[in-house]
């Protein structure tokens, strides 16, 4: 049973529940949070998976290569979770009203969803929190991927920005990385090399394939996409939550940009994602799980304050 909310004290650097979120939502105090971003399941009605793969020279090997090198393939991961509910909107109901409870009037949410689902979100979104407190709609567009051959390809995400109280929510607009002009030559020298603000539509690649923050986790996000957000809704300092954390890239963004944050999630392959990408962060405490196991060379002691580990519930 979750504690009640005035036991509750926030981090000092962050912290991860491997529990149910609605029980984490349910103990955190009213007007708690400085900001939320959640990335929930976007009800693709199939399981998401990611396997990962090492390849190795072989004579004997099943894959053929560089210059007809033969390599054999190694199976060196296995993450997946099912993505699909017979009703979305009643699992997400209860956990996006406590979202709204947790938030503080300065505070703001994107809820990260994809176009099978997004219509119905707005709508309920707008319920809880009402129509005016709506701001925008991003989209991000990337280009990666196949296309379909009987419709338009969708090449892009929806992230739809709440605030608890509009006016009085905060928007750092100096703190924005601005990005290059299209045509800087029609903008004249200074303008070009100051760049511009970001519009709502925000072209910004996948996390790449060999790039160094590749964890592996089927649904992982770029850190770009959440340094801008975090840069533009909250000051250093902040509390910045998620409660569909996966593989904890809120919390990699956060802590780089000098907030805290509270990262929850359910899945066992998401905490060990999360156990290794903060291993080099002092300070993390996890409830109900014990980092040490997944961080090579470390220990809990060196690197996390470990707490009621088993006490909660996946």
């Amino acid at each position: 049973m979750a504690p009640p909310p005035q036991f509750f004290t926030p981090p000092a650097v962050g912290r991860v529940y491997f529990a149910d979120n609605l029980e984490v939502l349910q103990s955190l105090p009213a007007e708690s949070v400085d900001l939320i971003y959640i990335d929930p399941p976007f009800n693709t009605g199939r399981v998401q998976k990611r396997i990962q793969i090492k390849a190795r020279r072989s004579t004997d090997g099943d894959r053929i290569g560089f210059q007809n090198q033969r390599y054999k393939s190694e199976v060196i991961s296995r993450q997946a979770f099912i993505d699909w509910f017979d009703d979305y909107l009643g699992f997400l109901e209860p956990r996006l009203r406590e979202a709204y409870r947790v938030l503080a009037p300065h505070g703001s949410l994107y809820f990260h969803i994809d176009y099978r689902e997004v219509h119905y979100c707005k709508l309920l979104l707008d319920d809880i929190f009402g129509r005016e407190a709506f701001l925008n709609e991003i989209i991000w567009a990337y280009d990666y991927g196949g296309r379909p051959r009987n419709r338009w390809a969708p090449k892009h995400d929806n992230i739809l920005l709440y605030a608890k109280v509009p006016g009085k929510h905060i928007f750092n607009i100096e703190a924005i990385e601005r990005i290059p002009y299209l045509a800087p030559g029609l903008v004249g020298p200074e303008k070009a090399a100051r760049g511009k603000l970001p519009t709502d539509v925000w072209w910004h690649t996948i996390v790449p394939t060999n790039s160094r923050e590749k964890t592996g986790y089927p649904t992982q996000k770029p850190l770009g996409i959440l340094r801008r957000i975090i840069q533009a809704s909250s000051r250093p300092g902040a509390l910045v939550l998620d409660f569909f954390a996966g593989s904890g890239t809120t919390g990699m963004a956060a802590h780089a940009l000098g907030r805290r944050f509270i990262l929850v999630d359910n899945n066992p392959q998401a905490l060990e994602v999360m156990a290794q990408r903060f291993a080099s962060i002092v300070g993390v405490e996890w409830m109900g799980f014990d980092p040490g196991l997944y961080q090579k060379g470390t220990s809990p002691s060196q690197n996390a304050i470990s707490l009621r580990e088993g006490s909660q519930s996946a």
